[in-house]
């Protein structure tokens, strides 16, 4: 039932369209991403002639079919990643940089993804993962919490590194890897951090919100404020970097799932 799906899918296109004219001045997450993706696709020596740039907020690969969630300059198509709008094995490679972290349907776009790979083709993608805004989290639970005696839903549930690689497996690509990287922001403020997420339109989306009270936000912003080094609070956010190839000829047989220990690196290098 569409009241049962976790985030207001007509909100999330929204903020996405709104964020769209500014987000080069709070890209540098998105840029982060999309450099680690075209570095780790260098590793494997092969021509991918047509790829799909899935649902970011900026284009990650040139000359790519562009699918994002509204109609921006340079999209090919407008649709949610969790609904491709293509044929069986169109794409040698897709990619996708910060677009996976609020689907609605995640096995369901994987799924999608693996259907319109063709055989051998590769899915490199990085969104964020469940350990992020951690202190932003904490923050607004507690004062949430003091305040009112409860606490609701004001950060949105995300994919925990652990189960990363296992989605991709579920989806039927095989040979799928994980890594994580933590990078730690510095902020002045709640309020500098807030307007960041707003400016990159990754502010909630959650269907089920409860309104943030006043009172609250300006006592997790005093919490927020008291956690400061030199003036500036470090806020962490954990980006999953993954992969993963569409079953082809003559690739090596999967090992059992749990029994991955090879980083993504290593197993890009391997497929050249």
């Amino acid at each position: 039932m569409a009241d049962a799906l976790p985030f207001a899918a007509a909100l999330r296109r929204r903020r996405h369209a709104r964020a769209a004219p500014g987000f080069a001045g709070v890209d540098f997450l998105h840029q982060l991403m999309a450099e680690e993706l075209r570095e780790r696709v260098n590793l494997v020596a092969r021509n991918f002639a047509s790829v799909l740039d899935l649902g970011g907020p900026l284009p990650v690969w040139p000359g790519a079919v562009r699918v994002s969630l509204s109609p921006l300059p340079g999209t090919d198509a407008v649709a949610d990643e969790d609904r491709l709008p293509f044929a069986d094995a169109s794409f040698d490679l897709v990619v996708s940089a910060g677009a996976l972290t609020t689907v609605n349907d995640l096995p369901g776009a994987l799924a999608g993804i693996r259907r319109v790979l063709r055989p051998d083709g590769l899915f490199v993608a990085s969104f964020v993962g469940g350990m992020s805004l951690v202190e932003l989290r904490a923050c607004l639970l507690e004062a949430e919490a003091g305040i009112t005696g409860g606490a609701g839903s004001h950060t949105a549930p995300m994919v925990e590194a652990s189960a990363a690689a296992g989605l991709l497996g579920r989806a039927g690509l095989v040979m799928p890897v994980a890594d994580v990287e933590r990078v730690q922001l510095r902020y002045a403020s709640l309020f500098g951090l807030l307007d960041d997420l707003t400016a990159m339109g990754a502010r909630s989306v959650l269907a089920q919100r409860r309104p943030l009270r006043r009172d609250v936000l300006m006592d997790a912003a005093r919490r927020f404020a008291a956690m400061a080094e030199n003036g500036k609070t470090a806020v962490t956010v954990e980006i999953i970097h993954v992969a993963g190839w569409a079953p082809g000829p003559g690739q090596p047989t999967p090992k059992a799932p749990g029994s991955a220990t090879t980083s993504l690196a290593a197993a890009l290098t391997r497929r050249v």
